[in-house]
Parts: structure tokens; sequence; C-alpha cells
């Protein structure tokens, strides 16, 4: 098994390069990225812990088709295999950030406990996050661990100031899928609502924490992360922004993997020369990009059951629900994502699926509820991939994680719905 997973991780990394090739030089060969990353999935998908809800939805894939047959429904293949394929190919691109930007030093042992710990582990962990995502939250995680099983006030920072990236960073795979999903978004209008959002869901857990005595923040010890080595992130986000003001014909979904694999070229080079790069890159290829399994594995099926259903929808002709989409109806959609979410749908199944009902509507409106689903889903959901590595890693329950952020989650979706009021007015949809 291990050459094999190797091997899916070489299938990965060349599903990549040719992901981008493709962008650039002829979109037919997106085909094969795809094809590759599904033979990866193969291989990989027995090694996986968790695959009952995959399983279900590969089942109803093929109920879905088989009925799209049945009825001579146009089925898009090309779809199957590539529909979220960019959505992968950012995803494996800033992994490869991990190569530059993990932390070397402990800082730990000279923090002071309390608020002040507190804080200064919550917004360092979310800066992280927000460019390297689920290797910090493993990063942060695995320091505090090691020192004693963690608190309730150590797991609603790992939880809610990683899943709060999800808002407005355009490096988390949220964001990809966003685009994919409404491609006409207004990117500044979502990036300032989303940064407005953080800081909202940062002040009402700082509340919390210093209000609520069962969770000892007095007594809580973090590890921040170092600045210093936040320039390089930040690099890549000037590039990625002067990019796409120049060629803005050219999607952020692929700039970012682009500028990301060349600034970590760039990097290796310079600091460890030729060979010692070359020796890094392919450890990252063969060691670590096997271990996005469950992101592979998630993305692949659920882009095929979207495809699916998609098929019926429009053999049906079944239109949108509401005849308009205003800022209530937006409301109500998220509504329904996040409680899907809940009992284990994961926001992209939900998005794929019902995407092709809501491609006419305002994407603007639309991106911002696939976000703010996602990062209720990342903080609360006990099936989120996140808290499903949490539960795993570090013994925890995920009753108790559920129970620590539910009525978080509650506030937060009233400033949700009020954040759609204003894009409503603001962008006027009518």
């Amino acid at each position: 098994m291990y050459k094999a997973s190797q091997l899916a991780g070489f299938f990965i990394g060349i599903s990549f390069l040719l992901s981008i090739t493709a962008y650039f030089l002829n979109p037919q060969y997106l085909i094969y990225a795809g094809i590759l990353a599904w033979i990866a999935m193969i291989i990989l998908f027995s090694s996986l812990k968790k695959k009952k809800m995959l399983n279900i939805f590969l089942l109803l894939s093929v109920i879905n088709f088989s009925i799209s047959y049945y009825n001579d429904f146009t089925i898009d293949f090309f779809r199957v295999f590539t529909v979220n394929q960019y959505m992968l190919t950012l995803l494996i691109g800033v992994g490869f950030l991990r190569l530059i930007t993990n932390p070397k030093k402990d800082f730990s042992h000279n923090l002071p406990k309390g608020i002040t710990s507190f804080m200064k582990t919550y917004v360092s962990l979310h800066l992280f996050g927000s460019v390297i995502n689920m290797s910090s939250i493993i990063l942060v995680g695995d320091k505090l661990y090691k020192k004693s099983p963690l608190s309730d006030s150590q797991i609603i920072m790992l939880t809610r100031s990683f899943a709060s990236d999800a808002l407005w960073s355009p490096f988390f795979v949220a964001f990809a899928a966003m685009i994919t999903y409404a491609p006409h978004v207004k990117t500044p209008v979502i990036l300032v609502i989303g940064i407005f959002l953080a800081l909202v869901g940062f002040l009402l857990t700082y509340r919390e924490v210093i209000k609520d005595p069962k969770l000892k923040i007095e007594t809580f010890l973090g590890y921040p992360m170092s600045y210093d080595s936040l320039y390089l992130p930040f690099a890549l986000a000037l590039l990625v922004l002067v990019a796409n003001h120049f060629f803005p014909h050219i999607k952020i979904i692929i700039l970012i993997p682009v500028f990301s694999i060349i600034l970590v070229l760039c990097v290796l080079l310079i600091k460890k020369g030729e060979i010692s790069a070359q020796r890094a890159l392919w450890h990252h290829v063969v060691h670590e990009l096997p271990n996005m399994k469950s992101e592979l594995s998630l993305f692949l099926i659920a882009g095929m059951f979207g495809v699916s259903a998609g098929s019926i929808l429009a053999g049906l002709h079944l239109r949108m629900p509401f005849e308009n989409f205003e800022w209530m109806e937006a409301s109500m959609l998220l509504a329904g994502f996040i409680i899907l979410s809940f009992i284990g749908v994961h926001p992209i199944i939900t998005i794929a699926t019902i995407g092709n009902l809501f491609a006419d509507v305002n994407n603007t409106l639309l991106a911002a509820v696939v976000l703010m689903a996602w990062s209720t889903s990342v903080s609360t959901s006990p099936f989120s991939g996140v808290n499903l590595t949490l539960i795993s890693r570090y013994n925890l329950e995920g009753s108790r994680i559920f129970k620590l952020n539910i009525f978080y989650t509650l506030k937060m979706y009233i400033a949700y719905t009020f954040c759609l009021f204003l894009i409503s007015k603001y962008l006027h949809v009518s």
C-alpha cells in the first residue's frame, strides 16, 4: 500500500500540472487531469477511515445516471470528471506552501497564560490558516495536545479561528468552490463582508471566553506562530492581486496555484539549492499529496453526484424554488445549507447538487451564502473535515464540539442575515 500511495501522489502531482496546462493551452486537456485524479482517488479510497457517506453518494450517483440514461436525459461526462478539478488544483497548489511557511521555532515556552495567550493564538492561527489551510490547525493542535488534553477554550479557539478563514480567504478551498458555482461574483464585496464577519466572530468569541467561567480562560495556554514567516503568504497575495489587475480574464482560482508553485520553487532554490529543492518537492508529492485523500475523494464524488443530480433536474426542467432571490431567500437557503451540514451533507455536495438551479441569480449573493455555510460547517458540524480530524487526532467527541459552537453559530447566523441584507441592498438585487 505504501508504494501505491506514492503512485497516487505522483498522479495527483501530474493532475495538478495538467490542469494548469489545460487552462492556458487547451481546455480539453482537463479531462486527462480529471482522470488521473480519479485514478489516484481509487488507489487511496480503501485507506479512508470514514467513507460511509462517500459510498452513499457514489451509489446515489449511479442511480441518478441510470435514471437519466433510461429517460434519455443528457449526461455531461466531461463535467463528471472535471467539474471540481480547478478546486482541487487550488487545494494542491496552496498545499505546496507548507514547504516554505511552516514555523520552525516553538515560542510557547515564554507565552503568558490567559486571555492574551488566547488572542495571540487565535489571530496567528487565523492568519496562517488563511493561506496554508488545514496544516495550520494540525500544527497548533499538535503543540497544544502534547502538553495536555484539549480544553473547551482551546477547542473553541481552534475551530472558530480557522473556520472564519472560509469567509474571506482567497486561498481557502471554500473560495474556489464559490468561484466555481458563482463565477460572476463581485470579489471586493465578498472580501469586505467576509473580513467584517471574521471580526464579528472574533469579538463574539472573545466576549464568550471572558464571560463564561466554565471555559477557565485564565489558565489558557496557546501557541502563537511567528509572524515573521507571513511575508511569503502576503507576497503571494500581492502577486495574485497584481496579476488579476493586469490580466482580469485569468481566473483567481488558477492564479493562486500558479503563483504558489512558482513562489515555492524560487524560495526553495534560493534557500536549499537545486538538489535539495528537488528532494523536498519529490517528498511532498509522494508523501504529503496522498494525505489529501479525504479532500480529493470528497470533491470528486461530490462533483459527480452534483452532475448526476443536475442531469435529472435539467431533464425534468425544474426551476429555482423562488420567484426572486433576495436577502430573505438567501438567508433561507443558508439555513438549509447549515442544517444539511449538521447531518453530514457537506456544503460542496449541496451547492454541486442545486448549483444549476441558481445559475441565473445574483452571483455575489449566492457566493456569500456558500462561504457562510462553509464556515459554519467547518466550525460546528461533527461531520466536517476539520472536526473529524480533531475528533480522531485528539480523542474528542463530535457532540462536544457541536455543543461548544452551536450557540455561536446561531449568533453568527443573525450576523450573516444582516450582511445578506446589506449585499442585497448595495447591489440592488431584485
